[in-house]
């Protein structure tokens, strides 16, 4: 029970692999808040984890605008007393999609989520921790935090990339201070992230490779959760401005062999 003294809000976290880092640092003992947009989604999430004997909270709020941050940093003080740990998970998806192809409404509220609300929530988390004199703040990346090409999902990666820098860019403002703000790439998982995707006529037959690809290459629920675990678990202050890359190692070895075997076989053929 590494996190027995720690209590954590999760933005974005009643499915997928907010839910999974839920639920693992909650499972160590950590008070858990759960949140999503939709109220029926929290309720169901904070029911579940409840019953299996969790100490978790939820709240319905639209972490993409600052009003929403604030009533879900609130709820947690007023539940748990106190947040020792942030991360900002919510997140949307592209899809598979030029963006000549996306409805600006769309774009807007891709980089909305993505990177205006963990700016908002930065904005506000950060002072707290300065205040409080401890705190860890985790931001979520991914796809195109490294800055490489990112065909048919340009703006999701525009935004993980820009998350990434925000990151490296806040640590170093507040090295000072016993707080620790990290980024974390979990990788390729199988979430509906991917299941449910729009794809734009055209690119079929590259997302029909994507099962493929996902079988190679995707890092397991467990395995984020019990990453995210390790990292919450560290003492403020005594590192900041990490960008941890879930996905390597032994898994994309293993991975790049499957998909040379795919690709011989002609299931992948982009």
């Amino acid at each position: 029970m590494i996190l027995a003294d720690r209590v954590i809000v999760v933005t974005g976290s009643t499915r997928g692999i907010g839910r999974a880092i839920a639920e693992a640092c909650a499972r160590e003992g950590a008070a858990v808040v759960v949140n999503s947009r939709h109220q029926d989604a929290v309720r169901q999430a904070t029911e579940a984890l409840s019953g299996a004997g969790l100490r978790v909270s939820g709240l319905a709020a639209d972490v993409s605008a600052p009003s929403g941050i604030e009533r879900l940093l609130q709820h947690a003080l007023d539940t748990w007393g106190r947040v020792d740990v942030w991360v900002n998970n919510a997140g949307l998806a592209q899809g598979m999609q030029p963006v000549a192809a996306m409805d600006p409404e769309e774009i807007a509220r891709i980089v909305a989520v993505n990177l205006t609300g963990t700016l908002f929530a930065c904005r506000l988390v950060i002072p707290y921790f300065v205040e409080r004199g401890s705190g860890i703040l985790l931001n979520l990346s991914g796809k195109g935090a490294d800055g490489h090409a990112s065909p048919y999902t340009a703006v999701y990666a525009a935004t993980k990339a820009a998350v990434t820098s925000l990151t490296r860019s806040l640590a170093a403002e507040n090295r000072a201070h016993p707080i620790s703000i990290h980024a974390v790439i979990p990788g390729m998982v199988a979430t509906d992230f991917y299941r449910d995707m729009k794809v734009t006529p055209g690119l079929e037959e590259r997302a029909a490779s994507l099962p493929y690809v996902l079988d190679a290459l995707a890092v397991p629920l467990d395995v984020v959760g019990r990453r995210f675990v390790e990292i919450a678990a560290q003492q403020p202050g005594r590192s900041t401005g990490k960008v941890y890359n879930l996905f390597g190692g032994g898994r994309l070895v293993r991975g790049m062999v499957k998909l040379i075997g795919y690709r011989l076989t002609g299931k992948i053929h982009v």
